[in-house]
């Protein structure tokens, strides 16, 4: 039997949109070279394992470079995937341990929500090669424990960035974070996110982002509810509500195909 595998569009409702993951569950913990191996393999931005656990899954994402701490688009795709193929009741929450603690998610409607660690983020006056990077002045600069978030003056400005990707790739963060307040209707913030050191290019829906994004225009809306849109080639949609020291992420998501995996581990 080989160990089941699936692809999932995830912060859309639609096949071919938002942020595609692969979901691989595994009998017990793989090694972190074969684990590698197979995001590699799979060339999406990133692929989650998991593990059962007696209250849980243990779970790990992997980019086709590297692991990384949090990611909220394969978090999505897993807790659907779990939904989708039975192994949980649908009406029950889907507990995750992972390296930034427990995550959960919930079902409702068609709308999955995660619960994840609100991030704060803190000015910074110059962080060094980003502006010749973006090519863009920013009116904001911050830092956050992943990533630097950079505000533009407007939608239009965000929407025809286009990156010196190896300029980016020597600033020494995970990825880089671009928003502005949104002018599209229907929309509080639109973004965009930058990951050439994971061998991301452009991330085409981050969910973990919208940890740091959702409190920073909770504050200058004066909104604890919102829309969030990230404006990459595919787009997706992050409804966001702020809950305390949390962030309360919700999106859709579409099975793109399952198998199953012949290369054990």
């Amino acid at each position: 039997m080989g160990l089941p595998l699936c692809l999932v569009d995830a912060f859309t409702e639609r096949p071919f949109a938002g942020n595609p993951a692969a979901v691989c569950f595994l009998d017990e913990p793989a090694n972190v070279d074969w684990m590698q191996d197979l995001a590699r393999e799979m060339k999406v931005s990133d692929t989650a394992f998991l593990v059962k656990e007696s209250d849980g899954y243990n779970l790990r994402w992997f980019t086709p470079e590297s692991e990384v701490a949090l990611c909220g688009h394969a978090t999505l795709a897993s807790a659907h995937i779990l939904w989708e193929r039975g192994y949980l009741p649908t009406d029950a929450q889907a507990r995750f341990f992972t390296k930034s603690g427990l995550l959960m998610a919930e079902r409702n409607g068609k709308w999955i929500e995660l619960n994840f660690p609100a991030q704060s983020e803190e000015a910074v006056e110059h962080i060094p090669c980003l502006q010749e990077g973006l090519g863009v002045v920013p009116i904001y600069t911050g830092m956050g424990q992943f990533d630097c978030l950079v505000e533009v003056e407007s939608e239009a400005v965000l929407r025809g960035i286009q990156p010196d990707y190896a300029i980016l790739a020597t600033i020494p963060v995970r990825g880089v974070i671009v928003t502005s307040q949104a002018s599209t209707p229907g929309y509080d913030f639109v973004s965009r996110f930058f990951a050439p050191r994971l061998g991301i290019l452009e991330d085409p829906v981050t969910g973990s982002a919208h940890c740091v994004l959702s409190p920073f225009w909770g504050k200058r809306l004066d909104r604890v509810e919102m829309t969030a849109y990230q404006a990459s080639s595919r787009g997706g949609i992050v409804r966001v509500r702020l809950d305390g020291e949390r962030v309360r992420l919700s999106g859709q998501a579409v099975t793109i195909f399952s198998g199953e995996l012949q290369a054990h581990p």
